[in-house]
């Protein structure tokens, strides 16, 4: 199987690179734009037959239990709309944009990958962000907006393109902290790193030893 393993930063699975060094792996960047632009070009390049994504998040529900992994089902864009009268609406709130025009389902960028039919880890819906806040009220009306389980700044970025591009993918994502959680001596980063690299190196396996 030809696979690629993306991530925003070396840092956060630093310890598979070194377990594999042969591994195509891509470091895209933090962000939207970054992730949108060198998963693209890699694409562009070469074809896999799977893109795995992996990456920590916050978590906005707190039955996702800090410093362990999920898998993501779907995905969308948090913060790209209007702001009116303290109402935020999406392009697809405004009519826009229709929210089932490709690659959207309903709003959402969604995962169809058959592992996910049957999966090892928790099933989460995400949000993705350009902006990090800690403002409680902010976070209060987002959460009630959307109802995702966590939030990262590369999600939806990777499931766009890897749409676009029709290319099998899977997000893998590890809690480090609650969404708007700033005090990092409350975050359990170094858990969810572990996690995150030992569900990672096992998924790998996975594909390699079943194809």
């Amino acid at each position: 199987m030809n696979l690629l393993v993306v991530a925003a930063t070396d840092f956060e699975i630093k310890p598979f690179m070194e377990s594999n060094t042969t591994m195509d792996v891509l470091i895209t960047g933090i962000g939207i734009p970054a992730t949108v632009f060198h998963v693209t070009k890699q694409l562009e390049k070469q074809r896999y037959d799977l893109v795995i994504q992996a990456g920590i998040a916050g978590a906005y529900n707190n039955k996702i239990q800090t410093g362990k992994a999920c898998m993501v089902k779907s995905d969308t864009f948090g913060d790209i709309g209007i702001d009116e009268k303290l109402h935020f609406k999406t392009l697809f709130d405004t009519g826009l944009v229709n929210a089932n025009d490709f690659p959207f389902t309903n709003g959402w960028l969604s995962n169809e990958h058959e592992y996910l039919k049957h999966p090892t880890l928790l099933l989460a819906k995400a949000l993705t962000v350009n902006k990090i806040t800690d403002d409680q009220n902010l976070i209060k009306k987002t959460r009630e907006k959307f109802w995702a389980d966590i939030e990262s700044m590369e999600g939806a970025a990777f499931h766009y393109v890897c749409l676009q591009q029709a290319v099998k993918f899977l997000q893998l994502r590890s809690i480090s902290n609650a969404v708007g959680e700033r005090d990092k001596k409350l975050w359990k980063m170094k858990e969810a790193i572990i996690n995150l690299n030992i569900e990672l190196d096992k998924l790998v396996k996975h594909f390699y030893i079943t194809t």
